[in-house]
């Protein structure tokens, strides 16, 4: 419900220096309109504390209508000297300015959007603000949406927020939040608050270095051995011994398992060749590749020697496996053939207009045909081995080639010209250009996480203002084509002595990428900073009673915890002590009744918390004192000396038995609804009292008392009850642990 807005003085000039404050304000808080509204009266209410003691309530925070919904917001406890907004806004953690967010300042008091609260008597108070009530109450409504004005609260964490208006921009103590989650969402989900670098941030780090394959021209990571082949040419005055050929390494270490140096020339004898393209691997182990200038062979690791054919022609310009297991199809300038692997025999040829290089996609029957040089693209159809169509490549002729590759995941096409990726859809179709600070080499995919890598190099021209010797690697979502990692920069990497190349391992843990200038492969590993996948909740507790939160995260390496608390609003924080397990265990106290809670995690990358929880204690009831304490006193009512009186079993008994010695007598007589007896014995009286007495448990279970000794006057006025709280808060001030368990807790946690 909105409060009645009040009446303020000042005529014309008041109402123009409103509208003043609100254009103001209007650049700070963007409004929206919301569709029509959902009553929120029936969620649960959520509470929070702010910095200075403020209670901020809303009456539904989970499970809200994305397409809008009315939610009420309650306040107290605010200072009478700020002005305040009211509005759903992007959640950016303790101590940084909530924004942007939904909802304007109200120009016309009308709007349910937001709500601005200034304190009474202030200037614009009336038509665009209300005044706070007594004691800084307020109590609003606010439509909400999880969408709109650029924000959208599915990507992003949102909370119900109050923050100082635009007059004191720079006041953190007026921000109270309350985080929301629309239908579908989990409130303290989204991977938590990224301290460095947002959560859940994917990099990649350089974790060794091979340089036991000469110079490195093409990568191949097989599915099935799990082997790194690497084709390569000599890298001089670098070994011994010429270094060309196939070589197959171990991808964990880097060292070679087997050297395959030797090929079928244009005799059929054996001569020393480099592998200068891998077109595929072959079942179980081994790869089919072309070596110079018209070579197709393959091996496996173990070989002597590759198998091969020489064909008859221009130099080879690609390759890639055929739509038979024992063909290749072969790119001989703009020639393009399917051949038989054993005998190099074509058995279909097409010549397009022009081209190099291209790119197979066997799942839909596609070919790609790139020709750099005329600025143009060719779709292949490999079922009638027919030109389906052309298309243009943006920048016209003469770009720098790169690369063609497909998606096999989607049948996109990328290709390298210059400094950019071009993206075609399956179609044909333009939907992205990528462009990087360096030339696009070559690209990989990794189907498993939807994720395209590409390798960049540097010109390696240091008259180029532009070139820095330095290459990157980039990695997009191939759905959407975000930046999907941190650019990793790739130094020395350039392009002066030839193309880059790339390897992913299957989910994207390990990429090698090659620098044939500096003649070694990078091994390259993934690191994500810490993502909150389980966050702690609000918790309410009875002094006294054991609590446990708990919060969880994933992250490589894989993350440590410690929790840490504030006592003063989350404006100040503090490690508790050993607190360094996903569960933090402690007995609740009433001196840490809105004490506020958050786990920190952390590895190499990066630190997220997840956002604070607040606790809420609870003074324990006088009947549940009564019944720990008397219930185990003198719960069954056994006389103290002699034949004593059988008395009421203290559990019924409003769990409150008394037992008294001494003389004093304290009879069923006086209680009020209980079934206690007496019974005596050498001058001694002992007393339960059964269910709803005045000595055990109150009236009809009420307030009851400890058990005492020495007079039943003293019981009945509860004194005993005061000293033993008194005692035990003692204790945990001092630091002693009162209850333990097997398992590690920290006791009352600060």
């Amino acid at each position: 419900m909105t409060s009645t807005p009040g009446t303020a003085p000042g005529g014309q000039s008041r109402l123009r220096r409103r509208a003043g404050t609100a254009a103001v304000a209007a650049l700070l808080l963007a409004g929206i309109p919301v569709g029509a509204a959902v009553s929120a009266d029936a969620g649960t209410p959520k509470t929070a504390t702010g910095p200075q003691g403020q209670k901020l309530t809303v009456s539904a925070n989970t499970g809200l209508d994305p397409a809008g919904q009315k939610v009420r917001v309650q306040g107290e406890g605010y200072g009478l000297t700020t002005g305040i907004y009211v509005a759903l806004c992007k959640d950016n953690g303790d101590n940084r300015v909530p924004s942007p967010c939904l909802g304007g300042a109200d120009m016309s008091g009308g709007s349910k959007t937001s709500q601005w609260i200034v304190p009474p008597g202030d200037p614009y108070e009336g038509d665009l603000a209300q005044a706070f009530g007594p004691g800084g109450t307020f109590d609003v409504e606010i439509e909400i949406a999880q969408k709109g004005d650029g924000l959208d609260c599915a990507e992003v964490a949102c909370s119900v927020v109050t923050r100082a208006d635009h007059r004191a921009a720079g006041d953190r103590t007026q921000d109270v939040r309350i985080p929301v989650a629309f239908a579908g969402q989990d409130p303290g989900d989204g991977g938590g608050e990224g301290v460095d670098v947002p959560a859940g941030t994917i990099s990649y780090k350089s974790a060794a270095e091979f340089t036991t394959a000469g110079k490195p021209l093409d990568l191949l990571l097989h599915p099935d051995s799990k082997k790194l082949y690497v084709g390569a040419d000599n890298l001089p005055d670098t070994a011994d011994v010429d270094e060309r050929g196939l070589h197959v390494l171990n991808p964990e270490t880097g060292t070679s398992d087997s050297w395959i140096s030797q090929a079928p020339g244009s005799t059929g004898a054996l001569r020393a060749s480099a592998a200068a393209r891998i077109a595929g691997p072959l079942p179980g182990d081994g790869v089919v590749y072309n070596y110079p200038l018209r070579g197709v062979g393959s091996a496996k690791s173990g070989d002597e020697a590759a198998s091969g054919v020489w064909l008859a022609g221009p130099t080879i310009t690609d390759i890639a496996p055929g739509t038979t297991p024992d063909t290749v199809l072969v790119a001989q300038g703009a020639t393009l053939s399917e051949i038989e692997r054993a005998t190099g025999t074509a058995t279909r040829t097409l010549t397009l207009p022009g081209g190099t290089q291209f790119a197979a996609d066997p799942e839909r029957g596609a070919l790609w045909y790139t020709d750099f040089a005329a600025g143009k693209m060719h779709r292949v159809d490999l079922t009638s081995f027919t030109v389906s169509g052309s298309f243009d490549l943006p920048g016209g002729p003469g770009g720098m080639a790169g690369f063609t590759e497909t998606d096999p995941a989607t049948g996109a096409v990328w290709v390298g010209v210059d400094r950019s990726v071009l993206v075609f859809d399956a179609a044909g179709t333009l939907v992205k250009t990528l462009v990087g600070k360096d030339l696009a080499r070559d690209a990989a995919f990794d189907t498993a996480s939807g994720r395209a890598y590409v390798v960049r190099q540097d010109g390696g021209d240091l008259s180029d203002p532009a070139n820095d010797n330095n290459g990157t690697l980039t990695v997009y979502g191939t759905e959407d084509f975000a930046v999907a990692a941190k650019d990793l920069s790739l130094p020395g990497n350039h392009s002066q002595a030839g193309a880059a190349s790339l390897a992913v391992e299957p989910g994207g843990t390990t990429v090698f990428v090659t620098s044939p200038a500096e003649g070694k492969i990078t091994k390259l590993v993934r690191q994500v900073s810490p993502l909150v996948t389980r966050a702690p909740a609000d918790l309410t507790a009875k002094e006294g009673e054991e609590v446990a939160l708990t919060a969880e995260a994933e992250g490589a390496p894989e993350p440590t915890v410690r929790w840490q608390v504030s006592t003063d609003g989350a404006q100040t924080w503090k490690d508790v002590e050993g607190a360094t397990e996903s569960a933090l265990t402690f007995t609740a106290r009433t001196a840490q009744d809105g004490y506020r809670y958050r786990a920190e995690f952390r590895n190499d990358v990066g630190t997220t918390r997840t956002a604070a929880v607040t606790l809420t204690v609870t003074a324990a009831t006088g009947g549940d004192t009564g019944g720990d304490v008397g219930g185990d006193t003198g719960g069954n009512g056994d006389a103290s000396n002699g034949v004593g009186s059988t008395g009421g079993d203290g559990a019924t008994g409003g769990d409150g038995g008394t037992q008294t010695s001494g003389g004093s007598t304290n009879g069923g007589s006086d209680s009020t609804g209980g079934s206690g007896s007496t019974g005596t014995s050498g001058g001694s009286s002992g007393t339960v009292g059964g269910s709803g007495s005045t000595v055990g448990g109150g009236v009809a279970g009420g307030t009851g008392t400890a058990a005492t000794s020495g007079g039943g006057s003293l019981a009945a006025t509860g004194a005993t009850v005061m000293s033993v709280t008194l005692a035990a808060a003692g204790l945990v001030g001092a630091g002693v642990l009162v209850h333990r368990r097997a398992r590690r807790r920290t006791e009352g946690a600060l």
